[in-house]
Parts: C-alpha cells; sequence; structure tokens
C-alpha cells in the first residue's frame, strides 16, 4: 500500500499568535541534519501544532505575494511559486501524519482530531481563494502558447484541475457547504481510523492450557507466550488480531471455537455497538462523500474520484470487477469444496465455515504440494529477505543500499540506509520499520518525509507489520510476508528514483490505479528461482534454498487464488458499491454489506478481504480505488512478460522501466508512459493465467 501524507493546503495565520514558543521547534527552518532528515531526537510534541501553525502563516504569505504580484500570471510566478509555497507544512505534514500510523499516542490521536479541520479549512481557504484561482486560469487559458514541456505542462493541468475539482467555480453558498463538508469529512476519517487501532488493541486471546495450543508451530507458541509475559500473564499464551498472530493461529490452530473466536473477532471490528463503532461513521462519510460530489457536479463519488483516473468512470471500473468476478467465483467454489472433502473424510460431521479455510488449505497445501510455511520459513530470514529485494534493485537498476549509523529515528525498530546510483550519485534516504507494536496501524505501506523535487532528492520509507524475532531465532517470513517486502519496496523505489523538476509531479503523485504498478511488479521477483537462490538460505545452516522446495513454491503459486481473489474484488466491488450509492437516506451499513455481497453471490465461506466497518482503505485515500490492484495487476503481469521475453535482470528492459516510470512521476499520462515502456497498451491474459483461471 502506498500512503502520502496529505497535500496541505490552511487555517487563519490569526492563531499563530497564541501558539507556544517556538524558536528551538525544528520544523520551523531547514533540518541541521546530515542530508536533511528528520531530527526524530529532538522532535518533541509540542513541536507539532506551533509547526502546523507556523507553517500555515507562511502558506498565506507565500500565496498573498502570489496574488500581489504585479507582474503577468506565468507558469513560474504562479504554478511553479504555489507547488513551492509550504516549505515549513511540508516538514511536519509528512512527519506527524506517518507518526499517527506507525508510533501514534494518545497525544497525537488528540491533536490529529484538532488539527485535521484545521488544516482542511486552510486547503479550502486556498483553492476556493478566486484572486488565486484568477491567475491559475489565466496561465492555463495561455497553455498552448507557453511552450512547456510535457512535464510543466502536467503540472500546470493537475493544479489548474484541482481548483476546479475543490470547487473554484462554485458559487458562494455551494463553496461554503463544501467547506463544511470537507471540514467534517477530515475529522471523521481520522476516528474511523483510530477506532480501528483500538479495536486491534483492545482483542486479545489468552490460551492457559497448553492443550489449546494442539497444532501450533513451536517458534508461533514460544512468540505468543512472549507476548503474554509481556502482557503481565506470564505462563500464558497470548494472541492478537495482527496479521502475524492472526493469520498463523488460523492457519494452523486445531482448536475449532478459538479460531471462530479469532476470526469472529477479526470481521466486526468497528461492529460492536461500542466506543469503537464505525456503522454511524462510515454511513456518514458515505453520505458526505456522495453530498460533495453532486455539488461539483458529478453523479456520484465513485465517477467524482475515477475522473481522474486511468479507468476514468466507474463503468470501465465495473467492467473489469465483474469480468475478474466470472473467472474468481468459481474457482472459489472450486477450492471450497476440496476443502469441504477434506473436512469430511475427517469423519466429525463438521461444514467449512469461513474460520476454517486457513486451516483446512494449510492441510490440503501440504496434501498437493507437500510444502508447509514452516518448510519456507527457515530460508526466509527477514535481513536475508531485505537484501534480496536489494540486490534485485542494484541488478536491475545499479543502485545501491547502504546501512548508515547515527541517524536518528522515532523508534529502535527503525534501520536507515543510504542509496546511491550506479555512478556514486545520492538518489536518496530510505527508512524501514518492519515490526508490529501497540502504536502501529496494521498492514504495509510505503511514504516519504520529503518528495524528490529538482536536485532534492526524497526521504523514503517502509512500516511494515512482520513477524517478530523470538529469543535467539531471528524474524522468519511467511510466503506472503516476503512478498509484502518486495512490494513495498517497489513503491519504494518509485519514491527514490524519480526524477522530477517539480514536488507535484515527482515519485508516487500518480494515479491511483497507476501507483501500484511499480509494487506489484516487484513482487514477481520475489520467486523467480534465480532470485530465491541469492537470498533464500537457511537462518542456520546458510544452505541455499533447495531446488525441490523452490519446485513446490512455484507449483503452488496458482494455489488457493480462488479464494484470494474473489475476497479481493469482493472487496473492491462493496468499495464501489459504497461510493456509487446515490441515496444514503436511511442507510443500514451492515445491511447494504450483506445485499452487496448476496447480489454477487458471494459464498458464505468468504468475506471481503475489508468490511465496510474496518475498511482503512477507502478512508485512507483509496476511496472508490480499492479496484486499483487488481488494474495495476493487469499491468503489471503484462510489464514483467517483458522481463520473461528479455531475461529478469535484462538491462534495456529494466532501462525502459526506470525510464519510463520509475523516474517520471506523474510527469505524464500514465498509459502513455506505459506503452513507452512496453509498446502497447497491457493485456489481461498473463493476470488470468498467472492466477491459474485460464
Amino acid at each position: 500500500m502506498m500512503k502520502k501524507a496529505f497535500t496541505i493546503l490552511a487555517i487563519s495565520c490569526m492563531m499563530y499568535s497564541c501558539a507556544t514558543k517556538t524558536e528551538s521547534n525544528p520544523f520551523l527552518t531547514e533540518f541541521q541534519t546530515p542530508n536533511g532528515v528528520p531530527p526524530f531526537d529532538k522532535i518533541k510534541m509540542e513541536h507539532y501544532e506551533p509547526a502546523f501553525l507556523k507553517g500555515i502563516e507562511e502558506q498565506n504569505q507565500n500565496i498573498r505575494a502570489i496574488i500581489d504580484n504585479p507582474e503577468k500570471p506565468s507558469f513560474d510566478n504562479t504554478i511553479v511559486a504555489l507547488d513551492n509555497s509550504d516549505p515549513i507544512l511540508n516538514r511536519v505534514n509528512p512527519i506527524f501524519f506517518n507518526m499517527i500510523d506507525a508510533e501514534t499516542t494518545d497525544s497525537l490521536t488528540k491533536l490529529s482530531i484538532k488539527v485535521a479541520p484545521l488544516l482542511s479549512e486552510h486547503g479550502d481557504n486556498i483553492s476556493l481563494n478566486s484572486d488565486l484561482f484568477k491567475r491559475v486560469n489565466a496561465v492555463y487559458l495561455q497553455k498552448d502558447s507557453l511552450h512547456l514541456n510535457s512535464e510543466q505542462l502536467r503540472l500546470l493541468d493537475k493544479t489548474y484541475k484541482s481548483f476546479v475539482r475543490a470547487g473554484a467555480n462554485l458559487d458562494t453558498e455551494k463553496q461554503t457547504r463544501l467547506r463544511e463538508i470537507n471540514k467534517e469529512l477530515s475529522t471523521l476519517g481520522l476516528t474511523f481510523s483510530n477506532n480501528i487501532l483500538n479495536e486491534n488493541n483492545a482483542f486479545q486471546l489468552f490460551v492457559d492450557k497448553e492443550a489449546d495450543l494442539a497444532g501450533l508451530p513451536e517458534s508461533f507458541r514460544q512468540s505468543a507466550a512472549e507476548e503474554a509475559k509481556a502482557a503481565g500473564k506470564a505462563g500464558q499464551w497470548l494472541f492478537t488480531l495482527h496479521n502475524a498472530s492472526r493469520l498463523p493461529f488460523l492457519q494452523y490452530s486445531e482448536n475449532r471455537p478459538l479460531r471462530e473466536k479469532m476470526y469472529t473477532a477479526y470481521i466486526n471490528r468497528g461492529n460492536n455497538n461500542d466506543a469503537n463503532d464505525n456503522k454511524k461513521i462510515i454511513t456518514q462519510i458515505i453520505a458526505l462523500r456522495q453530498e460533495k460530489a453532486r455539488l461539483l457536479g458529478f453523479d456520484t463519488y465513485a465517477n467524482f474520484v475515477l475522473d481522474e483516473t486511468m479507468a476514468k468512470n466507474s463503468s470501465n471500473v465495473m467492467e473489469l470487477l465483474n469480468d475478474l468476478w466470472g473467472y474468481a467465483l468459481p474457482k472459489a467454489k472450486a477450492e471450497a469444496s476440496e476443502l469441504q472433502k477434506i473436512m469430511t473424510n475427517e469423519g466429525k460431521g463438521e461444514k467449512l465455515e469461513a474460520w476454517d479455510w486457513w486451516f483446512y488449505t494449510e492441510k490440503l497445501r501440504k496434501e498437493k504440494y507437500n510444502l508447509t510455511e514452516e518448510e519456507t520459513k527457515p530460508y526466509f530470514k527477514l535481513e536475508n529477505v531485505r537484501d534480496g529485494a536489494f540486490s534485485v534493485a542494484n541488478k536491475l537498476y545499479g543502485i545501491t543500499l547502504t546501512p548508515l549509523k547515527g541517524i536518528p529515528t522515532y523508534h529502535p525498530d527503525v534501520e536507515v540506509f543510504e542509496v546511491k546510483d550506479a555512478d556514486g550519485s545520492q538518489l536518496g534516504i530510505f527508512y524501514v520499520d518492519y515490526f508490529p507494536r501497540p502504536g502501529k496501524s496494521g498492514g504495509a505501506w510505503m511514504s516519504n518525509y520529503r518528495d524528490q523535487q529538482g536536485d532534492i532528492r526524497p526521504l523514503v520509507c517502509n512500516v511494515c507489520s512482520f513477524t517478530k524475532p523470538i529469543g535467539d531465532t531471528p524474524s522468519l517470513l511467511t510466503m506472503d510476508e516476503v512478498e509484502t517486502l518486495f512490494h513495498e519496496f517497489g513503491h519504494a523505489l518509485h519514491g527514490l528514483l524519480t526524477k522530477c523538476a517539480y514536488k507535484g509531479t515527482s515519485g508516487t503523485s500518480v494515479a491511483r490505479d497507476f501507483v501500484e504498478l511499480p509494487s506489484q511488479i516487484n513482487e514477481h521477483w520475489a520467486t523467480e528461482p534465480e532470485v530465491l537462490k541469492m537470498y533464500a538460505k537457511h537462518y542456520q545452516t546458510g544452505e541455499v534454498i533447495p531446488d525441490a522446495i523452490i519446485d513446490k513454491i512455484l507449483k503452488q503459486k496458482a494455489f488457493n487464488q480462488g479464494f484470494i481473489t474473489t475476497e479481493l474484488l469482493a472487496a473492491a466491488i462493496l468499495d464501489m458499491d459504497l461510493h456509487m450509492v446515490t441515496d444514503v437516506k436511511n442507510m443500514d451499513i451492515i445491511d447494504f454489506e450483506k445485499q452487496a455481497m448476496h447480489k454477487l453471490g458471494l459464498i458464505p465461506e468468504i468475506a471481503p478481504r475489508y468490511r465496510a466497518t474496518y475498511f482503512n482503505h477507502i478512508i485512507g485515500g483509496y476511496a472508490a480505488g480499492y479496484y486499483s490492484y487488481l488494474w495495476a495487476n493487469v499491468l503489471d503481469n503484462d510489464a514483467f512478460e517483458a522481463f520473461k521475453e528479455h531475461g529478469i535482470f535484462d538491462q534495456q528492459t529494466a532501462g525502459l522501466f526506470r525510464s519510463n516510470v520509475l523516474e517520471k512521476g506523474d510527469s505524464e499520462d500514465p498509459m502513455v508512459l506505459y506503452t513507452k515502456f512496453r509498446g502497447a497498451e497491457p493485456s489481461m491474459e498473463p493476470m488470468l493465467k498467472n492466477r491459474g483461471m485460464k
């Protein structure tokens, strides 16, 4: 997943006069550190709010200077000046919002709720500033005579459309209502996400009888024992909803009632009629988004969002999703039948339920391929996998990543690397934060602490929640975690290799359904035999992963793809359904979801990957956009065919991908960039083949 801190667009600078003293606030000047890295050792809680307020004041002054400029509006004095108008906010914003997800505290959460509506108001003050829009519009109207290059034209077009999409052409009454909607949405979104974090942390499954651990691998038991001890219950075992705990439990636990308890807690997050309940919140969000879309001239919020994507509209998205559904659901049903046969043969008279899927899938995997996660994990030591991803990037693009010591970080788990190009020039600084903890949101993502712009190189981070080390045993990853590491590093490469002139076009500032191409194509190398032999080495003996295990990994790549694709599609269609509604009055969100899944014919043994009450993706930037993973999956499978045709480390192919995708950011239309790399628009056939559906 790709996260990028909100583009900050105000509040009234009048508020700054009541802010606390800020002479030593590190956000108020360029960071006085090597490579301009964030001085996490000096940043304190009391620095954030004054920095936001001062940053807003600074940007307001810079915008006033743009408006008051007596010179004729030009690309440089208006568009570029606006792109560069927020230096302080550009420092505090990405750090603050990454901390909200990676290392939050009650104080940070409270401040985020306070700051969000202020930032929303500030954004509206800029976007709805008629004098500023007049200058932007003046430049836009003369774009054909300005002799701009493709990146400049792209930035001009994005800037102009951002004002129009923000309501610059609306009358005063509608603008006033739009401001109210944006402010309310900003707070609701933060509350929704914080409720999910609370739900994740609240659930604790303590086991006090060793018999109830039947089936669980010894290493996993040891990890659970350490978690229980840390929670003050030595001698017991603790399991949580974090992926690194929940998934192995569902996969291996022979205690069916406990599997049901774990699974039920997971799928009911935000739906427990308590302080963290999200039913009302998500309904309010959907209603406000729909109202916003209508104000801006769109029939649905989905079409408002999709207007600036590769897909263009909801019809194109639904055509793709429904087409894929026709392949995925029959395969999922066939998989369910296979699992039921195993259960029937056990003679217990039990029917397959959703909480059984992972457990019996693991049994079927062993039966079909004689392969288990416990057989592969010893070869996937986290540090080796990470170095493998780095080595792939080196062989493809010539880049190197070297550990940097003494760089301030926000947590001891965080590691820092300097990234250099083949000629020795610096490409950026890369942070990794791999392990779960109570203050960290679940999942995995990439974001920036500083965007690339001209000669300014980016500061990029990957944040994940992988299996933690246990005693003397290092972090050993599952196959899914291996692919996640490669995935997020693919996003990082997109952010690190970018070479754009402007902040507004650089790196991952691309269409939502294009941003997953660099991450998803990078996953392909993770399981290539040549690559596995580079990094998959037994953590105790150093033995390279045997060919026999590699063969099993490759043979089972399409295994369980009916389930995987169906749950992903169900979530993507739910997202679209929610954002295509035109009447939210009296909506019962749970009943809405139930009816949507019934209409699809989703089998009860599978739930959408994300249900409405904990669908954080559609709160954090993927609203009417969760389909992007599948849209980009068409792109990444088609793109990797080019590497398979010429060699997975073919330098010419890698050079084309780097120069036309990774370096270009949003400097041109994404389909133009793709066809420059591939020579044609993508075909769906490679994706269907790789998912075992053709």
